[in-house]
């Protein structure tokens, strides 16, 4: 016998598979279905809704793509809201439930798929910024969270005793370094790319580390480096790789891990199916424990009838009530405002003082989590990077609100991405403007190599490579030869690619092509889909600096082999948008 144990699921029936018709014939503008499903929230709170009666007409059918963790429990509000004739409007809900993983949604809505169900639950708000990364990006509407679980550590209970568990309380810094030291205790994660637990957990590293002095980000590097060693495809494959007992039969096995980064609801879940002897034990980090937070979405919300919205909003409706609450602390879930559940916490393998109840605790910025993103794909990856960076007089021009000109901003936001990347990594640069050298718009400045080596007088690439970053001036007379430039850069980086690495092209432009002599856009975006080679993939990540830069125009070009176009107001937000463009384009390869 498991010392708890879940509920089961009624035997909620599957999910139909088969495509259905939609009767989307309602056109709807947006604010006025935002209107309808915000009073409907209302109403479903102040109990104005039917919550009984005759089901003797058609029922509303609503199709909910969640989260694997939270699917279980929203089968079983689906079973009790269908045996219970809970209604919507007077019309029965036919809810029907699928589990999926957060970032396969989210990477089909951002291409514009994922129009057969109304309502999508993940696991975190981070992916919703996934989702809409993309401007033909399917629309999502998020209208309320329902659910919180927060992530921690948790350890085999020998493991976690020989770090003094519960007594002595860590930071996310210092029981990473506890937990990465030598062999003795092997942590696990679940790949950051595809899950807001090890995303969140790895950005805690990362702030934890800087706070205690790290902050050239050495610390969280070498932890992202171990912990991509250990790390599964999906959080639904990390329990997979725990020691399967305590008593050291297993505890040698390198492939079994004795920690992992983990939510207090999958250790709750864990827990439940294991005898009390070898269910985790959990730590909660000092610093703080983020949540994750369950939004639930609406997708397409125009294309939607009047019916289903409401139909769908009030199920949400349904968790803010007592048997909706009384649901998710049985599936080991906290409420919405993430306040701790004792009973929750113990069958989760909290105990005091370990510190599960934080309510000052402040979440990590979207920047910050951008930014532990894009260090973990080129991390665990290594990068092999062309900078191709503007130099046109245009880049003498005053940022607006600063005393620094393009130039200098950008300089300045080049050197602080530079931090990110490890010894590992390759990293060149070159410079353009009309008539540079000769006839050519372009030069190469800095060859492209790994910012560990160093030359003849011990001179590491990396700080030849800040040094000449702080040394790119504009060119007086100088234009933009954005075209010829592009495809000169892009042939030299196919040619010198490197296998097994992320390869890619970087350019930053605050103007369009105005080198009349040029290759014309056309023909250029022709030649890089010529030369694009899905076996060798080099993406352009382009970037428009300021309002004289055409961003549909670097979107162009840059798809055309892969990659992605970006524009920022400010030069400064350069180096995250350099790493949160590596991520989506490291993702896709």
């Amino acid at each position: 016998m498991g010392r708890h144990s879940l509920p089961d699921e009624y035997g909620a029936a599957a999910p139909d598979p088969r495509p259905r018709a939609r009767g989307r014939t309602v056109a709807i503008a947006t604010v006025l279905v935002l209107a309808v499903a915000a009073g409907t929230a209302v109403a479903g709170r102040n109990g104005l809704l039917p919550l009984g009666g005759s089901c003797t007409d058609e029922a509303v059918r609503v199709d909910v793509v969640a989260a694997p963790d939270i699917a279980p429990a929203l089968r079983q509000a689906a079973t009790h809201i269908r045996d219970k004739e809970v209604t919507s409007d007077g019309h029965c809900m036919d809810v029907r439930v699928t589990p999926r993983d957060a970032y396969q949604v989210a990477d089909a809505l951002r291409a514009g798929k994922g129009g057969e169900y109304e309502v999508w639950v993940p696991d975190s708000a981070l992916w919703l910024d996934r989702a809409g990364s993309d401007s033909d990006s399917t629309p999502v509407t998020p209208t309320g969270n329902l659910a919180a679980t927060p992530v921690g550590v948790a350890m085999l209970p020998s493991a976690a005793r020989s770090l003094g568990w519960p007594s002595k309380t860590y930071s996310w810094a210092e029981l990473t370094a506890a937990a990465t030291s030598g062999e003795k205790l092997r942590l696990g994660t679940a790949d950051p790319a595809r899950s807001a637990p090890g995303l969140l957990a790895l950005t805690m590293v990362g702030a934890s580390a800087a706070e205690a002095g790290d902050k050239d980000n050495t610390q969280v590097a070498e932890a992202a480096k171990i912990l991509a060693s250990r790390m599964s495809d999906s959080d639904g494959q990390v329990l997979d790789t725990l020691a399967r007992d305590d008593s050291g039969t297993e505890q040698g096995n390198p492939r079994r891990n004795q920690a992992l980064i983990l939510t207090e609801q999958a250790a709750h879940r864990h827990n439940a199916g294991t005898e009390e002897e070898e269910g985790l034990d959990l730590f909660y980090p000092k610093d703080g424990t983020p949540l994750l937070d369950y939004p639930f979405t609406l997708v397409d919300e125009r294309g939607q009838t009047t019916d289903e919205s409401r139909a769908a909003v009030r199920f949400m409706t349904f968790f803010g009530e007592p048997e909706g609450r009384r649901v998710l602390a049985r599936h080991g879930f906290r409420p919405e405002s993430g306040g701790a559940d004792e009973a929750v916490v113990t069958a989760a393998g909290g105990r005091t003082p370990q510190p599960y109840e934080q309510e000052e605790f402040e979440p990590p910025a979207p920047e910050a989590v951008q930014e532990t993103l894009g260090m973990w794909t080129i991390t665990v990856q290594s990068a092999r990077l062309t900078t191709v960076v503007d130099a046109s007089g245009s880049m003498a021009q005053p940022v607006p609100g600063r005393d620094q000109s393009r130039m200098d901003v950008t300089k300045a936001s080049l050197i602080q991405a530079l931090s990110q990347f490890t010894p590992d990594d390759e990293i060149g640069l070159w410079e353009f403007a009309t008539h540079l050298d000769g006839d050519k718009d372009f030069r190469k400045l800095v060859e492209t190599r790994r910012l560990g080596d160093r030359d003849e007088k011990g001179k590491a690439h990396r700080e030849k490579l800040t040094a000449a970053f702080g040394d790119l001036t504009p060119v007086p007379d100088g234009a933009t030869g954005l075209y010829d430039t592009t495809l000169a850069a892009y042939r030299a980086a196919q040619d010198s690619y490197v296998s097994g690495k992320f390869n890619a092209l970087v350019i930053l432009t605050d103007g369009v092509n105005e080198d009349p002599g040029s290759i014309s856009r056309s023909s250029l975006v022709a030649e890089l889909e010529g030369l694009r080679d899905p076996d060798r993939p080099v993406p352009v990540i382009a970037i428009a600096v300021g309002p004289a830069a055409d961003k549909e125009e670097v979107k162009e070009i840059a798809e055309a082999t892969g990659g992605s176009g970006h524009q920022v107001s400010d030069p400064a937000q350069i180096h995250a948008v350099i790493l949160k463009a590596i991520m989506e384009a490291g993702s896709t390869l």
